[in-house]
Order: structure tokens, then C-alpha cells, then sequence
């Protein structure tokens, strides 16, 4: 399926591991250009150079901290014709109510929930008067499980889905499209950090984390390609219609209710 991206411009935030690393290589293979930010400058270089020695297009980095003040002002200012923005950087802590302290709760918040509204407020506006655009907001299932030892990130996420359907549903007045996606777990080394964090708590031994993980529809996480080439189809045109929804990617995860 040709989705017609070669030659588009992508920003992608949180690009430099895990679920952005994946998007930013599946967006490269389809011939588009890249400006690739996060915290980590070592781990971008290293991305930057692994993608031009295999992919015909550019990639700019902007090693950043977007929590920091201004920083998606600054951003805005350094980049020109984005066609597809990708909200992905932040991740809220795992645990339950008294796990998560004040602030712990509002550094998640800050960087994920207030980092994707500040970049939606000063993408929009450039994508508006560019002509159009897409912007795709990485969010969570945690949203929809709502696990009580995920609180936060429930909290948070829940807030994003909201928040992509209010932006999006107007949009395409304006030739724009908002869109989210629900990951469930994914291959990376986060959701391992989680797991053994749960196991140490609930089963008493970290190393247990794999019994864990064997839950999970067909006994794995996603991979991360099963993220990413859904980023790709829904910033080409072949998605020119849809706006102002969220996909969720989990295998089924938050559809396992029971009506006993």
C-alpha cells in the first residue's frame, strides 16, 4: 500500500527509544523527513546516524526539555512545514494512590498531559496557516483499563483522549486531523520496569515479572511496528477522513469486561 508520505515532514517528541525510536525508523522508511526531539542528545546522534546511513532524507534533532519553560515555544520557532506532528515523550509513574506522590503525579502530568497540549496549541496555529496537517498523540490504555495500580497514568491519559477528541473534531475545518492511540503494553524496556515493579509487590520477587507478562493476549506485549505502522497509515491520506478518534492497540486488553 503506497501512502504517498514520501517527502512529508514529521516531528516526533520522546523519539529517542522505545515506541518514538520505532515511529521515527517506520517514518523514514516511508520517505519522511525528520525532526526528532528528547531529553537524551547521545541517544538521538546515535538514531540520527543509524536512519541517514539507511534512508534518502534528512533528520534535524532538537535534544530538549519540554518541561522546561518555553520549550515548545522554542521548538515552534526552530521548525517550518511539519506536516505530522507526533506527541509521544512522557511517562507517567506506575503504582496506586499512595504510591504516586504529589510530586511525582505532577512531573507525569507536566510532561505528558500539559507537554502534548502545549505542543498541539503551538502546532495547530503553524499547521493551520501552512495549509493543513496531522497531529497523532501517543496516550495509553490505561486510559480506558482504568487500573487503580496505574492511577495516574489513568487519570492523565483519560485527560489526553479527551482532550485529542475536543481538538480533533472540528479539524478538518481547518484541513487538520487529531488522532490518538491507545497503546496497551509494548515490547520496550518500560513496560519490564513495570512489571517487575508490580511483581515485587505482588508477588513478593521481581524476577517474576514474566508470569506476569504471560497474561497478555498471546502471552507478549505489542510489538512496537504494530504502533508504528499505525502511525504511518493514519498520518498518510488514506486516513483523510478520520479525526477526532482514538485507536487503541492492547490485543483486546480493555475489552475483556464480564458481564457476571
Amino acid at each position: 500500500m503506497d501512502l504517498k508520505l514520501d517527502g512529508k515532514t514529521a516531528l516526533i517528541t520522546g523519539a529517542s527509544m522505545g515506541i518514538g525510536e520505532h515511529i521515527a525508523r517506520t517514518l523514514a522508511n516511508e520517505g519522511v523527513h525528520l525532526h526528532l526531539t528528547a531529553r537524551s542528545e547521545d541517544k538521538l546522534e546515535i538514531l540520527k546516524a543509524q536512519i541517514t546511513e539507511s534512508s534518502n532524507i534528512s533528520v534535524t534533532l532538537h535534544p530538549l526539555d519540554l518541561t522546561s519553560k518555553g520549550a515548545s515555544e522554542r521548538l515552534a520557532q526552530m521548525t517550518d512545514n511539519i506536516d505530522i506532528l507526533v506527541n509521544n515523550a512522557g511517562a507517567i509513574p506506575s503504582g496506586d494512590l499512595f504510591d504516586v506522590d504529589e510530586t511525582a503525579w505532577r512531573a507525569g502530568f507536566d510532561l505528558k498531559v500539559f507537554g502534548y497540549i502545549n505542543m498541539c496549541r503551538q502546532f495547530y496555529r503553524k499547521m493551520k496557516d501552512d495549509g493543513g496537517g496531522v497531529i497523532i498523540n501517543i496516550i495509553g490504555n490505561g486510559g480506558e483499563v482504568l487500573d487503580s495500580k496505574y492511577i495516574a497514568g489513568a487519570s492523565g491519559n483519560v485527560s489526553l483522549m479527551g482532550f485529542t477528541r475536543a481538538l480533533g473534531g472540528y479539524a478538518l475545518d481547518d484541513n487538520i486531523r487529531v488522532v490518538g492511540i491507545n497503546p496497551g503494553p509494548v515490547n520496550t524496556d518500560r513496560i519490564y520496569k513495570m512489571l517487575k515493579k508490580w511483581a515485587e509487590k505482588d508477588l513478593g520477587d521481581a524476577s517474576r515479572y514474566k508470569e506476569l507478562a504471560s497474561n497478555y493476549p498471546l502471552g507478549r506485549p505489542a510489538h512496537c511496528r504494530e504502533i508504528s505502522d499505525l502511525v504511518a497509515f493514519l498520518a498518510s491520506y488514506r486516513a483523510g477522513y478520520i479525526t477526532g478518534t482514538v485507536f487503541t492497540v492492547d490485543g483486546g486488553i480493555s475489552a475483556r469486561t464480564s458481564i457476571v
